[in-house]
């Protein structure tokens, strides 16, 4: 709207269409953008993972140690980015007791997740790890159960029972299955699972409410210490006993950068889009993983019971995602108007699903 002479002259009803049909396009465009760079870039990052750690031109099978770089290297980041730039803001709230009680617990989860799924890597493909994790729904219902925060229904056992048939069908099909791999895989899907229980009772409960960014500033250098004790007893005495063993900095530069992006991207896609865009992204992320890595490594053999078993087990972990968003919008109903927070301080809470063991 313009003034001319004292009279106010209105755009016309078609350029201002125009103009707002360009705007959308152009916001629609970017958030596009963010969900195909946190697809090629979490699917990336397993790729690369999984070379650093089995390949023979860099000869690092030292996933404690890999992932403890990884931590290490997202709290100087994250405390650069916020104590001495200051471009980044961290939510308020935190306190010692909190830290103590609350964040120890999660970064401990954390560190055992990142450990068990990548030392799976050294095991079982890509493709079959990505199979696994879609147990995840299963593990986290059942011990959200145990601790109170779940109630058992015919829905939900349905919605678990199609995700353990598919993940069941999916091993069946496995041509070189390794059972140290597996229970790695399973194990680090556990702690995941227990790291968002923890969540829930630790954080949520007390009114703790972090964004992404928040909660890798707290939880990254928690983690980088437990994974440092593991190390030591661990892979520590076999690096020292091995010569052969080769990390070319640049190379340990880009896998550190890359995982520290991945996270800025899911922070992205979370604050752009809904928790269902970001779920359903992720699925086609796992999708995407399984069969490019038959492409891309030797290891990876998919058979057609692999691919039907896979499919079996999304179709319930859809379910599960869509169960669980439309409870969600009914209990905030209830809880009134101090449930309404801004989405961006806790979506990542809405993400369970996908496995932290690629963003480390």
């Amino acid at each position: 709207m313009e003034r001319n002479g004292g009279k106010q002259q209105q755009q016309p009803p078609v350029a201002a269409a125009a103009a707002a049909g360009k705007a959308a396009w152009r916001d629609g465009a970017v958030t596009y953008f963010h969900l195909l760079f946190y697809i090629a870039i979490s699917g990336g990052q397993i790729f690369f993972n999984k070379w650093v750690l089995s390949s023979k031109e860099i000869n690092f099978p030292y996933p404690v140690a890999l992932t403890l770089l990884h931590m290490v290297f997202s709290s100087v980041v994250c405390f650069a980015a916020t104590k001495i730039f200051k471009v980044i803001k961290i939510d308020e709230g935190m306190t010692t007791d909190v830290y103590i009680s609350s964040v120890i617990p999660i970064g401990a989860m954390f560190a055992m997740t990142l450990w068990l799924g990548n030392s799976a890597y050294l095991y079982i493909s890509v493709a079959f790890a990505q199979m696994l994790k879609a147990i995840m729904p299963v593990a986290v219902f059942l011990l959200g159960t145990a601790f109170g925060l779940e109630e058992m229904n015919c829905k939900m056992l349905a919605i678990m029972s199609v995700i353990s048939v598919g993940v069941i069908v999916a091993s069946v099909g496995e041509i070189t299955i390794s059972w140290v791999g597996v229970v790695y895989q399973m194990g680090g899907v556990v702690a995941e699972a227990l790291r968002l229980i923890f969540i829930e009772i630790f954080l949520k409960k007390k009114g703790v409410r972090l964004n992404l960014i928040s909660m890798m500033y707290y939880v990254s250098p928690c983690s980088a210490f437990c994974l440092f004790i593991l190390w030591l007893f661990l892979e520590k005495p076999k690096m020292d006993a091995s010569v052969s063993w080769n990390f070319p900095p640049v190379t340990l530069f880009l896998n550190c950068m890359c995982t520290f992006v991945l996270n800025l991207s899911v922070f992205l896609v979370i604050s752009r889009t809904s928790a269902l865009t970001a779920r359903v992204t992720g699925v086609v992320r796992d999708w995407s993983v399984v069969l490019l890595s038959a492409a891309i490594f030797a290891d990876t053999k998919l058979t057609f019971i692999n691919i039907v078993g896979y499919a079996i087990a999304i179709v319930g972990v859809v379910a599960y995602n869509n169960h669980k968003l439309g409870v969600k919008p009914q209990t905030n109903q209830q809880q009134g108007a101090d449930s309404k927070v801004n989405q961006g301080s806790h979506q990542h809470v809405d993400m369970p699903l996908n496995s932290t063991e690629e963003s480390s």
